[in-house]
């Protein structure tokens, strides 16, 4: 019987991570370099400590480019496309719906706290959570396991009692670590990530209901995947 439901943050609840991939290749392309998507993918969903975008683009210009004057060229275009971002549909639904189902709902972030605060309080998310577990709370994020644990403690739920709700490999790989049952739900720039193993894949909250996710969940062991 579910109990629980985790969700990720960025990109899964609003999606930052689209946004962020797409100024760092402008700046990239001002340089007249090119940043892989696979190759960005690395960082999605966990630290720049796999892969960091600002070094790498400073290493291709043989360090003629400082790395922090990289961030603050990034740092400038991010923040203009931040300036309208919304929480993606299906979201204030499945948490709404999830406290009418009497559900616990936790937040596992591989971002640390101060990060979320404002657009947990810009958008009047705060009051859904039971647990929010942040990078502050770990000693590893994802692809670790050991925000979805601590998450799983905190609600007093078993692994299989939760549904974790994902965007990015580094999440999902955590989660299917820690044991929960995996629902993907890519934002725009993971969408083509190759996702494999995960118990239901859909391609927003908007397009199948809380509810019908469980019944699907618990009654059906197979990958499934709605187009």
């Amino acid at each position: 019987m579910i109990k629980a439901v985790v969700f990720d943050f960025d990109g899964l609840m609003v999606d930052t991570e689209t946004p962020a991939y797409h100024a760092f290749c402008k700046v990239y392309g001002e340089y007249g370099k090119e940043l892989p998507l696979e190759m960005y993918a690395q960082c999605v969903g966990t630290s720049f400590d796999v892969f960091n975008p600002y070094t790498y683009l400073a290493e291709i210009l043989q360090h003629t480019v400082d790395p922090e004057v990289i961030r603050k060229q990034v740092d400038v275009r991010y923040k203009e496309m931040l300036q309208h971002i919304q929480p993606r549909p299906g979201v204030v639904e499945y948490l709404s719906e999830a406290k009418e189902l009497g559900l616990k709902i936790g937040l596992a972030s591989s971002s640390y706290f101060n990060w979320l605060e404002p657009y947990l309080t810009k958008f009047d998310l705060h009051g859904y959570f039971d647990s929010i577990n942040t990078a502050d709370l770990v000693q590893e994020v994802k692809p670790n396991p050991e925000l979805y644990l601590l998450s799983l403690r905190k609600l007093e739920v078993e692994p299989e009692e939760a549904i974790s709700f994902e965007d990015s490999l580094n999440g999902f790989t955590a989660a299917k670590k820690a044991g929960l049952h995996t629902v993907i739900v890519p934002n725009e720039m993971t969408s083509t990530f190759p996702f494999e193993d995960y118990d239901l894949k859909i391609p927003s909250m908007e397009s199948m209901g809380l509810k019908e996710v469980i019944l699907r969940l618990e009654q059906q062991n197979r990958v499934e995947t709605l187009e």
